[in-house]
């Protein structure tokens, strides 16, 4: 048995019977539902919170730098800077990291292989889905990833392939044992288990029950002509917008008895509600980013921003960035990779010019500085004035 399957058995399956939910990833819940990494993302909650890291952090700018002793030097002209502009033909920046990030999040690994040209300068990064992934452990004590590509866009595999560690670009989600990732589906499936239950409950509510605003009550069976007239009437009398809040008049008896959402059905609504709370836990996410405004306020809506800044998103960042220095650069190599955060942690527009006026007056930064971080050019230095001798 490989250490991919040891893994596995150990970290997302429980027990003889959820063998083959776990080699698919598909993992039973207490709910009676099944979850998996494509089912997960039906639950609008979870496709924003997977959507809100993986894109942002795709938007932000990336730069490489040499570090010297006399501090670091931006390197524009490394190969890795060249991949950070374009790291393979059909994918840009954002695209990439926003595959990288989303297949960490669902699968609690993303990969991506190294492809370098004869003097071992990475040419490209090129993505491979985790579950064409198998991972070995060579008797060296190295790990071997077995990654069987895509053979054209329409499906079909390749041949399968074999990588070492150092040909491969690893991100993954907290590990059980420092090797393999382990997705927050396989550590929360109670979560989204219930979560899906709840959604598929109300689907079939609104499916197989249409619960009218009120009914008519009479005191003996109608004829079929007698139903037909009375139906006929309150659909010329009361239905419409011009017939709105308009006196009803009964026959024959009739009484008037208005239906209301029922207890069990209201409180399978508020659960769902809650439901989005408990998925922005498992992914980190602050409600407001996914757009979920129950308990919002204008302040708590500015910080959550910043909140998200500064848990959510740079953890992940150091996490990409210290993989970048350990299977692409190379520990011993004197460059790193940064991801610019500094859009995001630098407030609102009164509060960073504030700082950057502190800054200026402290000697910490000069105005050309300032503008470059705003994206402006360098002001140039203006030429003296001619003097007007006509």
């Amino acid at each position: 048995m490989g250490l991919w399957d040891r893994l596995r058995g150990r970290t997302e399956m429980r027990d003889a019977s959820t063998n083959f939910a776990g080699a698919f990833g598909i993992h039973p819940t207490a709910s009676g539902a099944y979850v998996n990494p494509r089912l997960a993302e039906n639950l609008s909650t979870v496709l924003a919170c997977v959507g809100a890291i993986s894109s942002t952090l795709g938007t932000l700018p990336a730069y490489v730098y040499r570090r010297d002793a006399g501090g670091r030097v931006e390197a524009p002209q490394h190969p890795v800077a060249r991949l950070i502009r374009q790291p393979n033909p059909r994918q840009t920046w954002p695209d990439f990291t926003e595959w990288l990030m989303a297949s960490t999040l669902l699968h609690g690994n993303g990969i991506a292989v190294i492809e370098s040209d004869g003097a071992g300068r990475p040419t490209a990064l090129l993505p491979v889905p985790w579950q064409n992934v198998s991972v070995t452990m060579l008797p060296s004590g190295r790990l071997a990833y077995d990654a069987v590509a895509y053979a054209s866009p329409w499906g079909g595999t390749g041949q399968p392939r074999r990588y070492l560690e150092g040909e491969v670009l690893h991100l993954k989600d907290r590990s059980d044992d420092g090797i393999l990732g382990r997705s927050r589906i396989s550590r929360a499936p109670d979560v989204l288990g219930t979560a899906s239950a709840l959604q598929e409950w109300s689907g079939s509510m609104w499916r197989n029950q249409g619960t009218p605003s009120g009914a008519l009550k009479f005191e003996q069976s109608l004829s079929p002509q007698q139903f037909a007239q009375i139906r006929s009437r309150l659909d010329d009398t009361l239905s419409g917008p011009h017939n709105a809040r308009r006196i009803m008049v009964l026959e024959h008896g009739a009484t008037w008895q208005s239906l209301a959402v029922s207890p069990e059905d209201a409180e399978v609504l508020a659960s769902r509600r809650f439901s989005v709370e408990e998925l922005c836990r498992v992914f980190q996410v602050p409600p407001p980013i996914v757009q979920d405004y129950t308990h919002n306020t204008f302040t708590n809506s500015q910080q959550a921003a910043l909140w998200f800044a500064q848990f959510s998103l740079t953890p992940w960042v150091r996490k990409i960035e210290a993989e970048f220095t350990r299977s692409v650069f190379g520990s011993s190599s004197g460059y790193e990779l940064e991801i610019d955060l500094s859009g995001l942690m630098s407030g609102d527009y009164a509060a960073r010019w504030a700082a950057y006026a502190v800054a200026v007056q402290n000697d910490i930064l000069d105005v050309n500085e300032i503008r470059e971080a705003e994206g402006y050019n360098p002001r140039s230095e203006q030429a003296p004035a001619v003097p007007n001798v006509g």
